[in-house]
């Protein structure tokens, strides 16, 4: 998934790094390249944390959508994308047949995104359980 963050920097301060839509969720660095590094860690954090307590998932939104929040003015945006198969630890290997048209498409989006083939797989099935459920959420209790 990928989502937009905001940067800030005060004169007196380290850099601070928002994520809008995730509340709660920041992070903070020396210099632009280490917030950047630190807010990818928690974010991995948070996710996990709903994963956990079974919480939804909140679908990122564009960055216009955040754009006119006061809260964010001034700021520097920038996009963090987190590998979804590499969430909540445990994981399984299926078996799933594709058209290869469709898995050569797969493997290109993923590789021009920094993303891995499961990190897409498992991105687009929680974007498309949360299109066909209640806006703006998935929920991390999935069972098979």
């Amino acid at each position: 998934m990928r989502y937009s963050v905001v940067v800030h920097k005060d004169r007196e301060s380290d850099y601070g790094v928002t994520v809008p839509d995730l509340p709660g969720c920041f992070s903070a660095g020396e210099t632009l390249d280490e917030a950047l590094h630190e807010v990818v860690e928690a974010i991995e954090c948070h996710l996990e944390g709903l994963l956990l307590d079974s919480e939804p998932i909140p679908t990122p939104r564009p960055i216009e959508h955040h754009q006119n929040n006061p809260d964010y003015a001034g700021g520097v945006w920038a996009f963090i994308t987190i590998d979804l198969a590499k969430l909540s630890g445990r994981t399984h290997r299926i078996n799933v047949t594709l058209p290869e048209r469709i898995l050569t498409l797969m493997d290109r989006y993923a590789v021009e995104h920094g993303e891995t083939r499961s990190g897409l797989i498992a991105e687009a099935a929680l974007e498309y359980i949360a299109s066909h459920q209640h806006p703006g959420a998935v929920r991390g209790d999935a069972t098979t």
